[in-house]
């Protein structure tokens, strides 16, 4: 498994400017916040009487597979605002921290407005695929990994041969410089293996990652063939995180 620990992203000497991953970033961070699954608000109380509003919150806002089918108004809703909901501290830090290192130059590649549909379509999409495969389950789904998955998938076609600086528990978190076209595939290939394994239910959603990785590399594939950038060095590194 890769563990992101550090992240920064530079071109021709400057910053790339990216208002809509820094956007997204800030608004999940403050939808976090305000939540009950920061434990930061006493509104939602302690102890068992935090857990339900948890368990209600998720439900509330997140995709709910056996529910998202039913021609119901505010379950259509669900894959865009479970989008912005996360499940931990864990969850919400590892995909802010994955959506920064590759979102910045992906959406600059792409410009804000772009981006903005691919972020949010690609990320709906894949929270309806992952639905879609298990139609009975009552588990909420919450999380923006699908759409953060999908960014990685974009940036893999876009700047393939862009250095990705890694940390691999088996050497010892060694920090070692591959290629955008190493450590993704990479990636997505533990992704499948874990899929494999999961079932349709609590835990980290394996085929949304997949879904999202694939819709966005396959967006960006017909959308800039023959127009990928060069190779940039970034710092940064893959893991897994839940949906």
């Amino acid at each position: 498994m890769i563990s992101i620990w550090s992240a920064s992203t530079r071109r021709a000497g400057r910053r790339p400017a990216a208002p809509v991953t820094y956007g997204l970033i800030a608004l999940c961070c403050a939808i976090f916040l305000i939540g009950p699954a920061s434990g930061l608000s006493p509104t939602y109380g302690t102890g068992d009487d935090l857990l339900a509003a948890q368990r209600a919150y998720f439900r509330h806002w997140g995709v709910i597979p056996a529910e998202l089918f039913e021609d119901s108004p505010r379950a259509a809703l669900t894959p865009a605002t479970a989008l912005f909901v996360h499940g931990s501290w864990l969850h919400l830090l590892g995909n802010m921290l994955f959506l920064y290192v590759f979102g910045v130059m992906t959406e600059e590649r792409m410009g804000w407005i772009e981006f903005t549909f691919f972020y949010l379509g690609c990320g709906c999409l894949a929270l309806i695929g992952y639905a879609a495969a298990g139609a009975g389950s009552g588990y909420p789904l919450v999380g923006a990994s699908g759409a953060i998955s999908a960014v990685l998938g974009a940036f893999l076609f876009l700047f393939p041969g862009a250095r990705v600086t890694s940390l691999l528990p088996f050497l010892l978190f060694l920090p070692l410089r591959f290629p955008a076209w190493v450590v993704l595939p990479f990636w997505a290939a533990l992704q499948w293996l874990a899929a494999g394994q999961a079932s349709i239910g609590p835990g980290v959603a394996y085929l949304a990652h997949l879904v999202g990785f694939a819709l966005g590399f396959l967006y960006a594939c017909t959308r800039f063939r023959g127009t990928a950038g060069p190779a940039v060095p970034i710092t940064a590194d893959p893991r897994d995180d839940r949906a």
